[in-house]
């Protein structure tokens, strides 16, 4: 659990067990084992989830979640369960709950995202209005209106006609740490350039802010640095530079004509779809990270509960990247 939350947050925000050792870092709620195994089954576009124990976490994204944890970001996915006026109402389960139950409404809630507080008007005019308040929140420290926003559909990425700037842009030029990795959990990009040609990290330094511009350069490479660790177990370390770490060859690489044919198609591969390959692949390895982390930290009648043995189907995806 995040440094502090004893003293805040000490159930599971799905079910109410005590001792949460989960996150869904895109939702900033803490899970017991049983719901986190229902989270699992949903796919990472649905939830990206982390151990407290186990998992590596940046002392920055570590923040968020302590501060979005604590001051409400489960009110932002239960809106409707408080409103008085919702026609349906819902009773949240219990930790005696059985795990049917609880899936139930774990799916109506992040899957359906039935409960919360949705656009009424969704024209493009209430849409751009909706970035718009993105754009000027990113600017504060009210991380949970932020989030609020993002779950409505926000984009983080969307520029200020006005000024040219992204809401990572404003965020790292007012040094907001916990706006940052929020925006970027949800797709923000760390690379990007305003209309002048400044990136967030050129932002976040020429406004006196060191320790936030290196936490964006690591974020422009969280994918290689993902895929670099799972291989070799080595960490790049930007601040000097060091972006990429080859990994180690070693006598049992694969140099046959069949492998060297396969890697040139690889390189000749469209951008695009070298992006997508890419991030497949990056789920993929968190799958897999995950299913050791759970295999080593829960307790053995409770393994059964997280079976994926491939990455779940994401509806936004043809059936052929699925496949």
């Amino acid at each position: 659990m995040p440094k502090g939350s004893e003293t805040t947050v000490k159930e599971c925000h799905d079910c109410g067990q005590s001792g949460p050792e989960w996150c869904s870092i895109n939702h900033g709620v803490l899970l017991c084992d049983e719901c986190c195994s229902v989270h699992l089954s949903l796919g990472r576009h649905i939830s990206q989830i982390k151990s407290f124990k186990r998992s590596y976490w940046p002392p920055n994204q570590l923040n968020l979640i302590y501060e979005v944890s604590s001051n409400g970001a489960n009110l932002v996915w239960e809106y409707g369960l408080l409103d008085p006026q919702n026609k349906v109402p819902r009773k949240k389960p219990s930790a005696k709950d059985a795990l049917p139950v609880k899936a139930d409404f774990i799916r109506t809630k992040y899957q359906q995202m039935a409960y919360i507080n949705r656009v009424k008007d969704e024209t493009n005019g209430i849409f751009e209005d909706l970035h718009l308040q993105l754009h000027s929140i990113a600017r504060t420290d009210n991380v949970v209106t932020c989030l609020r926003f993002l779950s409505q559909g926000a984009d983080p990425n969307f520029k200020n006609p006005e000024t040219g700037t992204s809401s990572v842009h404003v965020a790292a030029s007012r040094g907001q740490q916990n706006q940052i990795e929020l925006l970027c959990i949800f797709g923000g990009d760390p690379a990007a350039v305003d209309s002048s040609g400044m990136s967030p990290e050129e932002h976040a330094r020429a406004n006196g802010y060191p320790d936030l511009a290196d936490r964006l350069i690591e974020l422009q490479y969280e994918l290689t640095d993902r895929l670099t660790c799972f291989i070799g177990g080595k960490r790049p370390d930007h601040r000097f530079g060091q972006h990429i770490v080859l990994p180690e060859l070693n006598e049992n690489l694969d140099i046959s004509d069949q492998a060297l044919l396969a890697r040139k198609k690889l390189q000749q591969l469209p951008d695009p779809l070298f992006e997508d390959l890419a991030m497949d692949v990056f789920d993929e390895v968190e799958r897999r990270e995950l299913n050791t982390i759970w295999h080593a930290q829960v307790d053995k009648a409770l393994i059964p509960l997280h079976v994926v043995p491939f990455l779940p189907v994401n509806p936004a995806f043809s059936a052929t990247r699925n496949q």
